[in-house]
């Protein structure tokens, strides 16, 4: 059967455009049904968050109530203030703030020159040493718990911040992984007209790469900031004054104060603690998506 077409080639679509609309309604069905999943996924996650907000605002009768009541009458504000009055909240927040500040300072600086020389440099061994890098993702925490901990405590590092801040100076495989592919993309002839100007390494790599990878390393120090921000078990295992516990410590530390009796200060306080991780997220979102999705496309 013949087609009828345009000059420029292209088929004329059906008299009436029954065929168009069909198609365009099987395309909107589609899409209807793609985003139906999607928000059924996300309110997965989001309604943990939700019902944390929600009886963060309740008195303790409240929060339960059967069956659970989802708005809160009246609204109790007075949990967050109370929450403060349970907690040094505040010397935590500052105590976990220079944590995360140090440690994303380091793993951004050290990946980046680890990253450079694995991508950009050529030396003999770079592959089979890459590999060996690339290994130690598979070795679990916990196998590297004791022995850290034993050199830590000789060190005399324990109730400190070093051992949560110091290895980050020294790279993290995953990091390093991440920059590296993003580094693989830069085209190499920036690097090679540097070189003809007479730029060294240093150079190159803090004038030339760094401006071009800035959404990777912002990537970086955005997932360093959620571990840092997130982690119990660092600073259970070496922290072991109060005054020096970090947020994720003292909020486990306040529950076994209060126990099963305060629900509404708890839940404030975890609120509270959940907040910044949010904002800068939403702040970062653009330059995170950027970054993961450069840096998985090339291998």
């Amino acid at each position: 059967m013949a087609t009828l077409t345009r000059r420029d080639g292209s088929p004329l679509a059906p008299v009436g455009g029954r065929t168009t609309r069909a198609a365009t309604g099987r395309r909107w069905a589609g899409s209807a049904a793609r985003h139906a999943i999607l928000l059924a996924c996300s309110a997965v996650f989001v309604l943990p968050f939700v019902w944390m907000v929600v009886t963060s605002l309740k008195s303790n009768q409240q929060v339960l109530v059967y069956p659970p009541e989802w708005i809160p009458s009246p609204v109790r504000w007075r949990n967050y203030l109370d929450a403060f009055e349970a907690a040094p909240l505040l010397r935590y927040a500052w105590n976990t703030t220079v944590i995360c500040v140090t440690s994303v300072v380091g793993v951004v600086i050290s990946s980046t020159v680890v990253a450079y020389g694995f991508s950009r440099l050529e030396w003999r061994g770079r592959d089979a040493l890459f590999v060996v890098v690339l290994a130690s993702l598979m070795l679990p925490f916990q196998v590297t718990l004791i022995p850290l901990f034993i050199i830590f405590s000789r060190l005399d590092w324990t109730n400190t911040y070093l051992p949560l801040t110091v290895p980050a100076f020294f790279g993290n495989a995953f990091y390093i992984f991440l920059l590296r592919q993003f580094f693989l993309r830069i085209p190499r002839d920036y690097s090679d007209a540097a070189r003809v100007e007479g730029a060294n390494e240093l150079q190159i790599l803090w004038q030339i790469i760094v401006p071009l990878a800035r959404p990777a390393m912002i990537t970086v120090a955005l997932f360093q900031f959620l571990f840092a921000w997130n982690d119990f078990l660092g600073p259970l295992i070496y922290i072991s004054e109060e005054s020096r516990f970090t947020l994720a410590l003292g909020l486990a530390t306040m529950r076994s104060n209060l126990g099963l009796s305060e629900f509404g200060q708890i839940m404030a306080a975890a609120t509270m603690i959940v907040a910044p991780v949010l904002l800068i997220f939403a702040v970062a979102q653009r330059y995170f998506i950027e970054g993961i999705a450069a840096s998985g496309v090339k291998g």
